[in-house]
Formats: structure tokens, C-alpha cells, sequence
């Protein structure tokens, strides 16, 4: 199964036809320019560069820049990761006394800009990205169609907030399975499909299918190509203890915890769907619902209260001016649950994955996971938008961290 069929099962929450295209077409098509926290600034110990990058995963390109730099990947920080088809501006960190090597550093495809000291970066250490997106393959008609679109979506209150196919993956769509099967104490069907799910077309295809089909440790380390280094990793981890369970804790933690992030995502996508499929509104809020805060249109996740029967009218006018978005589950031990109707949708959910919440606590100590809450639309800041003849359509907007471009996009093409 890819992205597109994967993705099939989500509903649209415009009812227009969609304008179709591609995008992604070449790098230069899908631009993203992040937008640090002030406070990235503040210190003396770090050296903040400004990276620019064309077709280069964030991981790939820091772990490359730290080699020809003669440091540690480790002592590199970043905000978030940018898509590898693209060109991206980001900021990174490097300990003051690296910054002469890093500025000597030269790659194909990637710049480094000294911007000035800072603070070590953290992931999530970001406002948000800016975006430039040309969508090609489509005629000047469907300006007029986007306007429709976009049109309704404002009516409704925004575009719904999917977690865009990058975190599931793009063609081997298996990373929410994984999660699943990690949180089930499944570890050995985990790492089968973490070592052995192929779609074929892809370098080690065969390697991996011929480890689905026997199984066989010695075999696959013989087959797996070297750029395979974690499930290399796993598979000799295994040979070494003969535990599955030890094999998949060997790997790095922000690895092990994209799987159940996935899963995560996954469930909160279904959420808003089931809740477009049952006609319930996105940017009103119900009773029981849990609302997040917004302050100058960034929402703060961390920031919930309760819809009452009391308090319903107030929160409604919030939502209205901008102070307030309805949130959905990020499902996880210690999350806040809704009651009521969306109370209800969560429960069904649950029920339907044979889940409970403390089955993300049972987890191996450094992957448990807390859960939380998510807003349900995304309301793209500054969005605009243009023919280019001979090019295709233009898009520019602004999102806050952790939303994606991909899923605004989405519900204007209609294209998975």
C-alpha cells in the first residue's frame, strides 16, 4: 500500500473538487523558511547558522556537516526536521569553538550561513515554517477553483489538521503498525515488519522480502546493504542475544519513538475524520470537548479546558475571535480525555484498536508515552495564492510547528 491509498481512508472536509497537480515536482517547488523562538538567540555558548539544504534529509545533512567538521552529530541542535524534496531554511547549533570548522564546511547541494550565539537548538525550539508551493500540472482554471475551495474551508473554520504521509512513510507505509505492534509487547512482528515490509522498486527490496519469506538473521545481514545501518543494527543485536525485544531497544530512541508517534497520529487522524464523517463541526465546540489556548494564532497544546454546559457559550465566542481551537486525541497514558459526544468517538476508537491508555505506560521505560491534545483545523497564517502561467499555481502561508503543509495541500488538490 503507498501514501495515496493509505491516505484514502481520511475525509476530505471540503466538498469541491479539488484541483489536482503535482507537487514536489523538483526541489525548487516546495520551499520552507523556519521561523525560530526569539529566545534561540539569547546566550553565547552556541554558534546559530542558518542552513540552507536542496534534497537532503535534516539528519543526513547534520551528521555530514559534523563529519567533514570534526565533531560529534551530537553536539549539532536543530528545531525540526524539513523535508528531504525540497529547499529548506533551518537553524542549527554548534558549540562556539566548532564555529571556524562548520563555516569551512563544503558540500554539494547545502550553505552555511553564521546568523549569531545563541542557545544550544531542541527540537520543537520554533514558531513555525513559512512555505512557497508550486502545484504544476494544472491550468489557469484552477485558480477560480481554489478560490472555492478555500472559500469553504473558511466557512468551516480551516483546513482539517491531518498529520501529513511523512509520518507514516511515503512507501512503505508501515511505521503506524509498528507503533501499534510495539504497544502490544509484540516486538518480534514489529521488527519483522520494521525489517522485512517491502513495495519493491527500492534498493534492498529483495533483502527484505527474502527476510519476510524465511526469517533468516544470517542470510539478511549477508543481504542487507550498509545503508540499512539501524535494521543492521537490530539484526546483529538479535544474533547477540536472541531477544527481539532487546534487538528493537538497541536502537535510538528517536527512532523506536517515530513508531509509536505514528500510531499516535494514525488514531488522532481517524478521530477527525470520524468526526467529518458524522457531521459533527470541526471549529464548534460540543460539550465535553477539550479546547486548546491561541495566542496570536499559535495554538498552545498545553493549554486545555473543558466545554461544560456552563461554559459553552464562552468558549464558542473564544473560538470565534481566534482565542481558542477544539482539540482532538493524542491518545497516551496520562492524556486528557473529552466526554460527551467527542468523549464517545475516542471511546470507540480505543474499543475498535483493542487499546487502552495504560497500554502506552506498559512501554519500555524511555518510549512511554504521555499522550496529549491536538487542535482539529489548521488555519494557514497569510495564506495567498496565484496562476503562474506556463508554471502552475503558487501558493505562500505561514504554519506552527508540527502542522503540515502537505495536508493544506491535500484538501486543495484532492489528489490522495
Amino acid at each position: 500500500m503507498d501514501y495515496r491509498e493509505f491516505f484514502s481512508q481520511f475525509k476530505y472536509l471540503s466538498e469541491k473538487p479539488g484541483i489536482g497537480g503535482k507537487i514536489k515536482a523538483q526541489p525548487e517547488d516546495f520551499i520552507v523558511m523556519e521561523e525560530p523562538l526569539r529566545s534561540a538567540f539569547d546566550g553565547k555558548k552556541y554558534a546559530i547558522f542558518l542552513l540552507k539544504k536542496r534534497n537532503w534529509d535534516t539528519m543526513a545533512a547534520v551528521k555530514e556537516i559534523a563529519k567533514r567538521a570534526g565533531i560529534s552529530h551530537k553536539d549539532i541542535g536543530f528545531a525540526g526536521t524539513k523535508d528531504r524534496h525540497a529547499v529548506t531554511y533551518q537553524y542549527i547549533s554548534v558549540p562556539r569553538e566548532a564555529k571556524e570548522k562548520v563555516e569551512a564546511v563544503q558540500l554539494k547541494d547545502i550553505e552555511l550561513r553564521f546568523v549569531s550565539y545563541g542557545r544550544a537548538l531542541k527540537l520543537g525550539h520554533l514558531l513555525g515554517n513559512r512555505f512557497k508551493i508550486i502545484v504544476r500540472g494544472v491550468d489557469e482554471s484552477a485558480f477560480e477553483r481554489a478560490k472555492e475551495i478555500v472559500r469553504e474551508l473558511r466557512s468551516k473554520g480551516g483546513f482539517p489538521n491531518y498529520f501529513g504521509y511523512q509520518r507514516f512513510g511515503e512507501r512503505r507505509v508501515t511505521n503506524h503498525l509498528i507503533g501499534k505492534l510495539l504497544l502490544k509487547g509484540d516486538f518480534e512482528g514489529a521488527a519483522k515488519l520494521f525489517l522485512g515490509a517491502h513495495e519493491g522498486g527500492m534498493e534492498g527490496d529483495e533483502a527484505r522480502k527474502n527476510f519476510w519469506e524465511t526469517g533468516d538473521v544470517n542470510r539478511a545481514l549477508e543481504e542487507f546493504p550498509g545503508f540499512l545501518r539501524y535494521e543492521r543494527a537490530m539484526l546483529y543485536k538479535y544474533k547477540e542475544t536472541r531477544s527481539w525485544r532487546k534487538a528493537f531497544l538497541s536502537l535510538p530512541l528517536p527512532i523506536m519513538r517515530i513508531f509509536i508517534h505514528a500510531y499516535q497520529s494514525y488514531l488522532f487522524n481517524l478521530y477527525i475524520s470520524r468526526r467529518i464523517e458524522e457531521g459533527l463541526p470541526l471549529n464548534e465546540a460540543l460539550v465535553g470537548d477539550i479546547v486548546v489556548q491561541v495566542k496570536g494564532g499559535i495554538p498552545y497544546r498545553d493549554r486545555t479546558y473543558r466545554v461544560t454546559e456552563t461554559n459553552i457559550e464562552f468558549v464558542k465566542e473564544k473560538i470565534r475571535k481566534g482565542e481558542a481551537m477544539v482539540s482532538g486525541p493524542l491518545f497516551g497514558f496520562s492524556m486528557r480525555r473529552a466526554g460527551g459526544i467527542p468523549g464517545r468517538l475516542e471511546e470507540e476508537l480505543l474499543a475498535e484498536e483493542n487499546l487502552s491508555l495504560e497500554d502506552f505506560k506498559r512501554l519500555p521505560k524511555p518510549m512511554a508515552e504521555p499522550g496529549g491534545r491536538r487542535e482539529l483545523l489548521i488555519r494557514p497564517l497569510g495564506l495567498t495564492y496565484g496562476y503562474v502561467p506556463g508554471v502552475g499555481m503558487c501558493f505562500r502561508f505561514f504554519l506552527p510547528k508540527g502542522v503540515y503543509a502537505t495536508s493544506v495541500l491535500r484538501e486543495i488538490m484532492k489528489d490522495h
